[in-house]
């Protein structure tokens, strides 16, 4: 057995050599030429990649712009903000890029009436024509629950206003940590309800209201569709949610990604969540995280826009989700390369404008729709 498994070895060892022999003799017959043409191909290879990385890498327009806008911002010192002084001075600073006011036919500061009878609540109305009857959007800013009044979105509004064709009711809401959770939604609720009941008065339909804000404007709006339904007053027709904050965890794992790009941190979130949440807060009530609402059913439609490097997005992208589960239309609008609060960047960012564009269209849409279901 030894015998025969030692001559097999043997046999086999020759024919491997026999077979390295062949692969060494053909291999030398290529030469040097064979070698010039190997070493072309890589080179020409590498060239490809080269280029192709090179093309990858090439800034587009927005990137340009973008870095243009993080440029200023780096200068005015309000790229990070930690903590509410920088929040505040952040979005003192964000009106200067947001381009020139366009004129408009009408614009009344007003106070009303709190809820359950307290402090006033301060609102601006943009009318774009004389016309009586005209569909109101009701906005609500962004700002952390702690920063933003109706100065820093006066220019975005005014070209919603006049590109929609609608009254838009800018609402000033308390803010924290001066005043808490339930404060800001109190006020977003009791300023939409007052719309409804008074909006003939500046000139609105009463039957045609749509909502809407930007990042924690956006959780206002969609908390005020929440109580809306749940109280039974007002009946709204459209809810716009720019970069909302629905969710108050940052379990996600988006939240812990790690990014260059200046944007809402998990952190910071978490520092503003504390100083907008009483000590008893529940970050499952749906009027501070939507998100958690037991359902979504006979909400307004919504047009929900997002961004990229926007920790926030997957909540959005999630709401949507749950909308059209429930049966009520919603559409997501992803602006790629862009970063948070592009909407008040219009004067630097044609994504700005796009975004205005865009809004603009979508509430003329479900202002027409309204208009054909009323009796």
């Amino acid at each position: 057995m030894r015998n025969t498994i030692s001559k097999t070895l043997d046999k086999s060892a020759l024919l491997l050599l026999s077979i390295a022999v062949v692969l060494l003799s053909a291999a030398s017959e290529f030469g040097s030429a064979s070698e010039t043409r190997v070493q072309r191909n890589f080179a020409s290879l590498r060239g490809e990649q080269n280029q192709a990385a090179t093309k990858s890498e090439s800034p587009t327009p927005a990137d340009l712009q973008v870095k243009a806008v993080l440029d200023k911002m780096a200068a005015a010192g309000v790229s990070r903000p930690t903590t509410v002084a920088d929040v505040r001075k952040a979005y003192l600073f964000y009106p200067t890029l947001s381009g020139s006011p366009e004129q408009i036919f009408r614009i009344e500061d007003r106070d009303i009436p709190g809820p359950a009878a307290k402090a006033n609540i301060g609102v601006r109305v943009y009318t774009p024509n004389s016309t009586s009857g005209l569909p109101i959007f009701v906005f609500f800013h962004g700002g952390g629950f702690v920063a933003g009044n109706l100065d820093t979105y006066d220019t975005p509004l005014r070209s919603v206003a006049n590109r929609c064709q609608c009254i838009v009711v800018s609402v000033d809401y308390r803010l924290a940590p001066e005043n808490r959770y339930p404060a800001a939604p109190d006020d977003a609720y009791a300023a939409t309800k007052w719309v409804a009941e008074h909006g003939t008065e500046i000139g609105g339909d009463p039957h045609r209201i749509a909502v809407g804000g930007d990042g924690a404007g956006g959780n206002l709006a969609a908390g005020v569709t929440l109580m809306a339904r749940e109280r039974g007053a007002p009946r709204l027709t459209f809810q716009v949610l720019i970069y909302p904050t629905l969710d108050a965890s940052t379990l996600r794992s988006v939240w812990w990604e790690e990014t260059d790009v200046p944007t809402v941190t998990r952190g910071v979130k978490n520092d503003i969540l504390r100083l907008y949440l009483p000590v008893t807060g529940n970050l499952r009530d749906p009027y501070v995280a939507p998100l958690h609402a037991e359902n979504l059913k006979n909400l307004p439609a919504a047009l929900v826009i997002s961004y990229e490097d926007n920790p926030m997005h997957d909540e959005g992208d999630e709401y949507a989700t749950r909308l059209r589960q429930d049966g009520v239309a919603a559409n997501v609008s992803f602006y790629p390369d862009m970063i948070h609060g592009f909407f008040l960047m219009a004067g630097d960012l044609a994504a700005g404008k796009k975004c205005i564009d865009e809004i603009a269209s979508a509430l003329r849409s479900a202002f027409k729709d309204a208009s054909q279901k009323l009796p």
